[in-house]
């Protein structure tokens, strides 16, 4: 993937839309967040195991691991999600335009794909985005 996306944010009553450039392969994440007017808002990198994030834009409990765990629900390799997630008690559920994160029957995260668009929900911690952008 290397590409634009709009990306709106809701969580804990707050809400965040920003633009990010995002480029994603084998060798790891680049995001690079930016306002309406193109100016940066924050970085994100995601190599070799590690996370590095900066950015004022959003709180500062919200971590770069969990914005990287969120991009790899949605769009990383099933087989392996399915076996990752299985190490760590859960279950996944993927289908054509859906895809499902439960512990024992509890929905923990749920995420609805389309061409131009995915919606997470994470049910567990309160808080939800949608990106656009082209994810074929």
């Amino acid at each position: 993937m290397d590409g634009h996306q709009i990306v709106t944010a809701s969580f804990g009553g707050q809400f965040y839309q920003l633009s990010a450039w995002v480029k994603a392969d084998e060798m790891g994440i680049d995001m690079t967040l930016m306002n309406e007017l193109g100016a940066n808002m924050g970085e994100l990198s995601f190599r070799d195991g590690s996370v590095s994030f900066s950015t004022p834009l959003l709180p500062k409990f919200i971590g770069g691991e969990y914005i990287v765990a969120d991009f790899q629900f949605c769009f990383y390799n099933a087989p392996a999600l399915a076996q990752a997630l299985k190490d760590c008690g859960l279950s996944f559920i993927d289908t054509e335009n859906s895809r499902r994160i439960l512990q024992e029957k509890n929905l923990i995260i749920e995420i609805e794909k389309s061409r131009n668009l995915v919606k997470l929900v994470n049910h567990s911690r309160g808080y939800a985005y949608t990106l656009e952008g082209d994810f074929e």
